[in-house]
């Protein structure tokens, strides 16, 4: 009964449409709506740290990497920790859950400074997932956010055979290819600033000296990855 009143109201709410595709995206009706609008509010939409998603994505990425360790300890019994270790990893990396964001047209939902192109290049819809788990949470309870991760994220977005298979660790493929060509490659910090009340940093690759690419990130590991992606492009590295 509670549920049906609940949906009563947000039907006659201005937020009727964002209540349709969330029910759509979650696979519930949202009790508390104001979580939800926080978890898609970016912060170059709106500076305030109270007003933007980055608290209910440190939350979001806590329990995420919980549940996500629960799975797999029961999935794989034989496991070794190490094992373990690396596929959660691979699960909550930044690049995994963008792509798991885009793919559930998370993208469509999030606020952010559209005129800035650079941001919708980068990893805030992964970021905008794990505040959007963040806000399961506080609105649901542990039970409800398990529920929604293991069977709204992980049943129908991961695929644990393509992860296990697949090295997206850019870094460690460029560093791998340029010791068996003999270059000398570093990644250098270029530039750090702070934008809103984040820093950005840019890191760049150098090969022999010479820069090759650099990308920028929130923190140096997220930075270095990217300048590593792009420069395996233009340095053609199978």
């Amino acid at each position: 009964m509670r549920r049906f009143t609940a949906r009563i109201l947000h039907f006659f709410s201005p937020n009727k449409q964002l209540v349709l595709q969330l029910e759509h995206l979650l696979g519930y009706t949202p009790k508390h709506l104001p979580y939800y609008q926080l978890a898609l509010m970016h912060r170059s939409k709106i500076e305030e740290l109270a007003q933007n998603n980055e608290r209910l994505e440190f939350l979001g990425d806590a329990i995420l990497g919980s549940i996500v360790a629960e799975y797999l300890f029961k999935k794989y019994p034989t496991q070794p920790e190490g094992y373990l270790t690396e596929m959660r990893s691979r699960i909550v990396r930044r690049e995994t859950l963008n792509n798991v964001a885009l793919r559930m047209g998370l993208n469509k939902l999030v606020q952010y400074n559209q005129n800035d192109r650079g941001l919708s290049r980068s990893h805030i819809f992964g970021n905008a997932l794990e505040a959007l788990i963040g806000a399961v949470y506080l609105d649901q309870g542990f039970s409800r956010t398990r529920k929604f991760i293991l069977k709204q994220v992980i049943k129908p977005y991961i695929d644990i055979e393509t992860l296990e298979s697949t090295d997206t660790n850019y870094k460690n493929q460029l560093l791998s290819w340029a010791q068996k060509n003999n270059y000398v490659l570093t990644f250098d910090t270029l530039d750090e600033k702070v934008e809103g009340s984040r820093k950005v940093f840019t890191i760049g690759v150098m090969l022999d000296g010479e820069l090759v690419e650099s990308g920028s990130g929130y923190n140096k590991k997220e930075a270095g990855q990217v300048a590593a992606q792009k420069a395996l492009v233009k340095l053609k590295v199978k």
